[in-house]
């Protein structure tokens, strides 16, 4: 480790010109890495003084909010007011306010302890490689925010977007270089609305300057382009987090939240007017709508996605709510008996555009509220409509990463479970894409058009692999496996032909017990730019961020872009040895360290077994040249 480590530190320092990967001159010292956490990544401290009846715990100025499951198992009454808004104007409860912690500590832990650390850790792993990659301690930027929030609220109340503008300019005069950014989930959206909210914020002259400057790469991991599938099954009938709490009280909790609505999956066939545009428009006299559709979205099934997202049943005699108090279920026990229910299926851009919540509003209370979410802090938002497709981001690196070929849900059913709201929903079946197939919950094979792929567990593939667009004409791709290998498993296909808006399919082997990562690189259609797209076999879309493959893999790359000696446009996939202490092991078979050219046998007090004895070469700097 100490060889990688005076390696990178040699090279921090060297000057390197011209890089193939951008016009960024300048040493590697002067880089900054701002990370932007996802949904939920964030601690929230109370900013109130509570008195909790009933328990021995009270929330003071400070304490931990999200999360801490002491005080949610023994006050969980006192926690919600904590945690809950107004779902119509996103404010706090009158007794109780949370605000996002500040700085690296709020998004590495969110619940610290012996016990619960571990189970809630999100980004330390990222921070402990930095540190051990010798990255000083103020080239890591956390830039947290209130996740409940809506994008138009985030500015409106905190100033969140002026602060991470601030951010960006001050990480350039402190260490005199751009940024690196990385961003995970929901983090992805924020940066995509900070983008554009800087457009109406920079005279358009300096706009491209600006991001030229202050931003070397963007690394979008676990990305919901299109938004994810979980959210409607969310907002419907609850989901816990994994948290000791019912789902009617997790769904009571996330329909609070403005950023519920931010992640709802929409159509990639329809757009919106920009909200200023309008008023030069000739048909500027005509009611506004919420989306313009191209003819794909009419021509095909689903929206562009596997299947119908929402297949809901409700009564078929008006006035039946869904939501009946014990009385309604007494009185009209007999009526339901006789009628039968009618069932309606609803596509993404039917969900997106209000359709789905205009036709349950009369059985389901939260509709109507996130109807008014959706239309004013969405539809009316004035920087940009959120649920529309992005296009490729004007920035000189992009590289989207994200895992495939986990089972993911992606479609559901649902009925009135005859209980009262909030818990008056019940799923009955679930739509499952595996690996290039659409299954019900009960094993059955489903039609529809699943990709050729599987999502990541939460988000859908249609979803992560929506930046494929974002790549040229022309793509290079790559596959090998995801542990350090020789090059003897090294899949490539050079220059094959892309078509906008069709999915990249490889035409290569896989071994059932391998776990790949697949490279799609262009560096050619946008002169000066460079993008590539990532895939991870079985990479889960919240433990990626801690992912060694993917960490190795980002240091490797950013480390081939600064060296003044770099002569592939990207860092070359055709071997990958260890490059930390932890990657060396004792190879039984041969009775010596495994990877002789990259490691050796060398003991220090208190190791325990002798594969913690095997470390990474003090020479081993050298080796790091075959990456170029």
């Amino acid at each position: 480790m100490r060889g990688l480590i005076l390696a990178l530190l040699v090279l921090g320092f060297l000057q390197s010109g011209y890089v193939n990967g951008g016009e960024f001159a300048g040493d590697y010292s002067k880089l900054s890495g701002i990370i932007i956490p996802g949904f939920a990544s964030t601690q929230l401290r109370a900013w109130s003084i509570l008195d909790c009846p009933y328990s021995p715990l009270d929330f003071n100025p400070l304490d931990l909010v999200w999360l801490d499951t002491t005080k949610l198992l023994s006050a969980v009454n006192c926690w919600l007011k904590c945690i809950l808004l107004e779902p119509y104007n996103q404010t706090d409860h009158p007794e109780c306010k949370s605000r996002p912690d500040s700085g690296l500590s709020a998004i590495t832990e969110l619940d610290p302890g012996y016990i619960t650390g571990p189970l809630s850790s999100v980004w330390k792993e990222w921070v402990k490689w930095c540190i051990e990659f010798g990255i000083e301690a103020n080239a890591i930027i956390a830039v947290p925010y209130d996740w409940r929030l809506s994008p138009s609220k985030l500015e409106e109340r905190d100033l969140y977007f002026h602060k991470l503008k601030l951010t960006f300019e001050t990480a350039h005069k402190l260490r005199g270089g751009p940024s690196l950014v990385f961003a995970h989930s929901l983090g992805n959206l924020v940066f995509r609305y900070f983008l554009e909210w800087l457009k109406l914020e920079i005279a358009p002259k300096e706009y491209m300057n600006w991001l030229d400057k202050h931003i070397h790469a963007y690394f979008a991991v676990g990305s919901p382009f299109l938004g994810a599938t979980e959210t409607v099954k969310a907002t419907l009938s609850g989901c816990t987090f994994g948290l000791p709490i019912s789902e009617g009280t997790a769904r009571l909790m996330v329909n609070s939240f403005g950023s519920s609505v931010w992640m709802l999956p929409f159509s990639p066939h329809c757009k919106a007017d920009h909200k200023y545009w309008k008023h030069f428009s000739e048909r500027s006299g005509e009611a506004p709508h919420a989306y313009d559709c191209d003819e794909e979205e009419f021509k095909g099934n689903y929206s562009g996605w596997p299947t119908n997202l929402i297949n809901i049943e409700i009564p078929s005699v008006r006035g039946v709510e869904a939501y009946p108090s014990v009385m309604d279920l007494v009185e009209t026990n007999a009526s339901m008996e006789c009628a039968l229910p009618t069932q309606l299926s609803f596509s993404a851009r039917e969900i997106s555009d209000g359709t789905f919540f205009k036709a349950i509003q009369d059985y389901d209370p939260d509709s109507k509220r996130l109807l008014h979410m959706l239309q004013k802090s969405y539809h009316g938002d004035p920087v940009v409509n959120p649920l529309t497709p992005w296009d490729r981001p004007p920035l000189k690196n992009v590289f989207c990463i994200y895992g495939i070929d986990l089972k993911t849900e992606v479609g559901y059913y649902f009925a009135p479970s005859g209980k009262p709201y909030p818990d008056n929903w019940i799923i009955t079946d679930i739509i499952y894409e595996i690996e290039g197939s659409l299954y019900s919950r009960s094993g059955n094979l489903v039609e529809g058009n699943p990709g050729a792929a599987s999502g990541d567990e939460t988000v859908s593939y249609h979803s992560l692999s929506w930046c494929k667009n974002w790549l040229g004409p022309k793509v290079n791709i790559t596959r090998t496996p995801q542990a350090e290998h020789d090059g003897t498993d090294v899949q490539m296909d050079l220059n094959v032909v892309h078509q906008h808006g069709t999915d990249i399919i490889p035409n290569m082997t896989r071994s059932p017990r391998v776990k790949y990562i697949t490279y799609y690189e262009d560096s050619e259609s946008i002169p000066g730019r460079r993008t590539a797209v990532w895939e991870l076999d079985k990479a889960n879309h919240r433990n990626i961020v801690r992912s060694p493959v993917l960490m190795r893999e980002l240091w490797l790359e950013m480390w081939h872009d600064i060296h003044p000696d770099a002569k592939s446009t990207f860092v070359t996939k055709a071997k990958r040895g260890p490059l930390r202490d932890d990657d060396c092991y004792w190879d039984y078979g041969k009775a010596r360290c495994a990877w002789p050219d990259y490691c050796e046998y060398r003991y220090a007090f208190g190791d325990v077994h002798l594969g913690q004895s095997c470390r990474v070469k003090n020479s081993s700097a050298d080796l790091l040249l075959q990456y170029l």
